[in-house]
């Protein structure tokens, strides 16, 4: 099972086929939750990076249930978004 940490803020969210959805901009440890940013503009994606970003009300939820691997740049999930 993964488990989403502060550390994933700034990764990239991509589908079964490699395909980026957007960034992530916060993560709530306590409920399990990033928010992804779907279309960050060139400042956003640098406070992203380096952790100060902060979610917004078009942010795209994805449980933790829904992530299946988390690497040093990605959180991967199964499906075909």
């Amino acid at each position: 099972m993964v488990v989403l940490s502060d550390d994933d803020e700034g990764k990239y969210l991509v589908d079964a086929t490699g395909e980026q959805f957007g960034i992530v901009s916060e993560v709530d440890e306590a409920a399990g939750v990033a928010y992804v940013d779907p279309d960050p503009g060139i400042v956003e994606s640098i406070s992203e990076t380096f952790g100060h970003g902060d979610a917004e009300s078009d942010d795209i939820r994805v449980p933790q249930e829904s992530v299946a691997n988390v690497t040093d740049d990605e959180l991967q999930v199964d499906a075909d978004l």
